[in-house]
């Protein structure tokens, strides 16, 4: 296995060298697809040639690991010397658990042939170490990684090996660490058979951290740890919930086979949630927790899709996902398996917006299913009205019925009485001293994000010029609202992130460029032109350009959402495109994972209706396509690849 390892890492490396013309061991994101080329690896049914080449790549690394943990400890072995009798040695000699023996402190088994004589003590020895919190001894490792060829069908089928891993899985004794022990010897995948498929397996693309299985086994620690209330300051509301599940033992496993099927071709939800009514059975859960399992694989991405892509204020939007959920249970569930998904994909993709949008959909999801006690939307609108009467005591009446009568119904539902009163004021300040604009920040530290309001009478390519503004002072905008008063009077909300993720310390940088952009000081795109789109390794990467148009999605709007590779002036390219195009933005949602770009935007025609005409719709399409059409992007042609390789080469022979 070393010799194979080694040959296999010395191709690369010299692949590595003659394609870049230097000493270069980096095996970086820019070179694997044509390194995958060079080696032979060709795409194959839903998994593309690098992805299969990088798996090979992380299973020879991971053999080269194996093997030095083996050495090391026979090493260890083999040198430790003879230690004096001393009472501390009476206490850690060899002790016994339930068949096996501790050989310094790490449990291990007796004799090569124990395995043999009952192949189900391979599962056995990991369940005692998780139970008594022991380590297993390398020797033992080695002797499981030996006989793994009795992990077979019959062994699958036992109803003792099936209530052992159950056990392993949902144990409150850090089931994580018990499943990568597993997993690094090599059961796991041979007594869940489509695990062993996604072992290694890598998604090509800058958004997923780690390889399938590992982010699933990281997935479980989530859970666990959620369980354990350890994850508390962004996730409060998965952290209440966890503790309501009826079905943990459905929960753990939708965890373990929520990406199971990645990398073939089809909807991976679809094929796993197959996997989940076959498996269920198999491991002791009854027919009513195989189907919840199934549920939860087969829509494991329902709930981050609404959340961070649709406008949780459209009642059309909380309609349709309770239409899916149906039951408070279901609804616990999906929460707490989206939260340890998306928090398992990366160390930076989790952060405190997120965490909110999805405790905001779950919250108006359980309101809507508690049924006859969830208000209705005309009391709703009655009681925050009434809630800004009262904050704002030094209004007449009749200054307050007029300032109501300019603002749109569906205002009322999306606001708290504290951005009610603040939005009046400005809208005041703005009536009584003319033709200005007035902006506000305030940070929210709950959601991680600093708010900007901006109040001014509104005008053609507002929003446009302001999202450019905000690009131009290197603000990630992640939500927008628009909304304009039947005065002519525009309130526009952004909420932006610095490039961590972060609230702006200070957002006086973000005002300063937001009015220079209205005042045609600048021009956004001109500045963000100038600006590199992509740090070198990151051109590698391509993504579609896509445009999709709803109107099924909110009873009110159009729905559109824009994806394509990720750049400087991305969202004002976008945002021009839909100013050129005569649509008013009513709500934007932009996110961001890896190289793409994912913008949703609420719009409505010139006259503030959905946009159903064909002729336009058509017309959106091209108008989008063409704004986002990334001038960067090159296509990779055979011809292109070989003369890269000729250059490459030779470099290296002038070297």
């Amino acid at each position: 296995r070393l010799d194979k390892a080694e040959s296999f890492l010395s191709t690369i490396r010299c692949h590595l060298h003659y394609l870049t013309g230097r000493a270069d061991d980096r095996l970086m994101f820019d070179v694997q697809m044509e390194i995958a080329e060079r080696t032979g690896y060709t795409s194959r049914a839903g998994t593309r040639g690098v992805e299969r080449f990088m798996k090979h790549y992380y299973l020879t690394a991971k053999d080269v690991g194996d093997l030095t943990r083996i050495f090391c400890a026979a090493l260890e072995a083999e040198h430790q010397r003879r230690p004096r009798f001393s009472f501390m040695n009476l206490l850690s000699r060899s002790r016994t658990y339930e068949g096996f023996r501790t050989d310094g402190g790490r449990l291990t088994i007796e004799g090569p042939g124990a395995f043999r004589e009952d192949p189900i003590k391979i599962l056995r020895l990991f369940h005692t170490a998780q139970k008594y919190d022991l380590d297993i001894h390398p020797a033992a490792l080695r002797l499981v990684t030996r006989n793994l060829r009795l992990v077979g069908k019959e062994f699958r089928e036992d109803p003792e090996a099936n209530r052992l891993f159950l056990e392993m899985l949902t144990s409150r004794r850090d089931p994580e660490t018990t499943l990568r022990r597993l997993n690094e010897a090599g059961v796991l995948g041979r007594f869940i058979e489509p695990f062993g498929r996604v072992v290694a397996q890598m998604q090509y693309d800058m958004y997923h951290v780690y390889t399938v299985d590992e982010h699933t086994i990281r997935a479980i620690g989530i859970l666990h740890r959620l369980e354990q209330g350890e994850v508390e300051e962004t996730s409060p509301v998965a952290i209440d919930v966890v503790d309501k599940v009826l079905s943990r033992r459905a929960l753990y496993l939708a965890v373990l086979l929520h990406d199971i099927d990645m990398g073939r071709a089809g909807d991976h939800s679809v094929l796993g949630a197959r996997i989940a009514r076959k498996l269920g059975p198999r491991l002791g859960l009854d027919e009513a927790e195989t189907e919840t399992v199934s549920w939860l694989v087969l829509h494991h991405l329902l709930m981050s899709k609404t959340a961070f892509k649709r406008d949780l204020n459209d009642p059309q939007t909380v309609r349709d996902f309770a239409a899916v959920v149906q039951s408070s249970e279901r609804l616990r569930l999906l929460l707490v398996l989206t939260v340890a998904d998306i928090r398992a994909v990366g160390p930076d993709v989790w952060n405190g917006w997120k965490g909110a949008l999805l405790r905001e959909l779950y919250l108006k999801a359980d309101e809507y299913l508690s049924g006859p006690g969830a208000s209705e939307r005309s009391t709703r609108v009655e009681e925050a009205k009434s809630l800004l009467r009262r904050r704002l005591d030094g209004w007449t009446d009749e200054e307050f019925d007029a300032y109501v009568e300019e603002v749109p119904s569906f205002y009322w539902l999306v606001w708290d009485g504290e951005t009610l009163e603040r939005h009046a004021r400005l809208v005041r300040r703005v009536q009584q001293e003319g033709d200005q604009v007035l902006i506000e920040t305030r940070t929210d530290e709950e959601r991680e994000v600093t708010e900007i309001t901006v109040c001014t009478p509104d005008h053609p390519g507002l929003f446009s010029r302001l999202t450019g503004g905000l690009s131009v002072a290197g603000a990630n905008i992640v939500e927008a609202r628009i909304f304009t008063l039947f005065n002519g009077i525009a309130l526009d909300t952004f909420w932006v992130q610095s490039a961590d993720d972060r609230p702006f310390d200070s957002p006086d940088r973000l005002v300063k460029r937001m009015r220079e952009a209205l005042a045609g000081e600048i021009d956004p795109r001109r500045e963000l032109r100038r600006r590199p789109p992509w740090p070198s390794r990151m051109q590698v990467f391509t993504v579609v350009p896509q445009v999709l148009i709803d109107n099924k999605a909110s009873a009110t709007h159009t729905l559109i959402e824009v994806t394509g590779r990720d750049r400087s002036g991305f969202l004002s390219d976008v945002t021009r495109a839909l100013n050129y195009l005569a649509l008013q933005v009513s709500t934007a949602r932009i996110s961001t994972f890896g190289e793409s770009a994912v913008d949703v935007f609420y719009v409505k025609d010139v006259f503030g209706l959905k946009v159903e005409h064909e002729g336009k719709l058509k017309q959106i399409r091209e108008v989008l396509l063409n704004a986002i059409a990334d001038p960067n992007q090159k296509s990779e042609t055979p011809d292109r690849r070989r003369r890269g390789r000729a250059a490459g080469e030779a470099r290296a022979r002038r070297r």
